[in-house]
């Protein structure tokens, strides 16, 4: 990678070198690099072919600088993928609108989200949650039956690509204003998690974790089929629980899990919290 002619590029195409990330796709695969363009609002991306980096960013509003023995061009995913780019050089990826994760931290406090009585993640299975589903740069989370998505905006804040599947259309919203308000961005998908390979959600880019809300064992089995290394499962119902475990186990994950049933300190008072159980899932090799 040859960092002079990336600044140089980055600066003809109208940006500041310090606003962007950086990826060398042929050192870290293409995968991680359209995984990062998922999650950044400014990503320029050495050693990568522009039809193939558009392709992957099919749902997310994108747009492509692209360098060649042309110049620069500037075009829309949907058209980098139709054409052809003999010899290019770097890409930059940019969003329609720029943010930036707001805050410090991870497991943020119940209130910094929107959300409807009873319907959110606390912030100790929240920690939990993360700590196994771990979120990181280049890796894309689905957060399954989302609500508010407390957990998604979480992953995104910690440099995911993240996309919330959630059937609500009320939390659909909350999850748009959510991600809005701490600087993330997050594809809402408003479906049910479909089979694989069929109607909205099944036609989602593989991921390499998913967060499944609720614990049903169909959704369960579901998610498994996204070829996901990390499956975590939340529910407050024990009746979920071994069918959730079971469906883990039948396709091939080593499973673990934990109840989480933590008191808070109200005042003077410990309050107790609802237990949520958690089980998470990892991809044997």
């Amino acid at each position: 990678m040859d960092v002079v002619a990336l600044h140089r590029f980055v600066t003809q195409a109208g940006r500041s070198w310090d606003d962007v990330t950086v990826v060398d796709a042929g050192a870290v695969g293409l995968r991680h690099a359209v995984n990062v363009c998922r999650a950044r609002p400014a990503v320029v991306v050495s050693g990568a072919d522009p039809a193939e980096l558009a392709r992957g960013l099919a749902g997310w509003r994108r747009s492509l600088v692209v360098e060649s023995a042309a110049g620069l061009s500037t075009v829309d995913p949907a058209d980098a993928v139709a054409r052809p780019w003999p010899e290019p050089g770097a890409v930059l990826c940019l969003a329609e609108q720029n943010f930036a994760p707001a805050g410090e931290g991870w497991a943020l406090p119940d209130d910094d989200f929107a959300h409807r009585d009873g319907m959110i993640a606390v912030a100790e299975v929240r920690a939990l949650v993360l700590a196994r589903l771990a979120p990181r740069p280049g890796v894309l989370v689905w957060d399954v039956g989302a609500g508010p998505g407390a957990i998604g905006v979480e992953c995104a804040r910690l440099g995911a690509a993240v996309v919330a599947v959630e059937r609500d259309p009320v939390q659909c919203v909350r999850i748009i204003a959510n991600a809005s308000a701490h600087g993330v961005d997050v594809r809402v998908v408003e479906a049910e998690l479909g089979e694989a390979g069929s109607g909205e959600a099944g036609e989602l880019p593989r991921p390499d974790a998913v967060f499944v809300g609720g614990g049903g064992a169909d959704v369960v089995r579901r998610s498994v089929r996204s070829g996901a290394r990390r499956v975590v499962v939340a529910t407050p119902d024990l009746d979920r629980v071994l069918p959730a475990r079971d469906a883990l186990l039948e396709a091939g994950y080593s499973v673990e899990g934990s109840q989480v049933a933590a008191a808070r300190l109200t005042g003077g008072t410990l309050l107790a919290t609802n237990p949520v159980t958690v089980l998470w899932g990892v991809k044997k090799a």
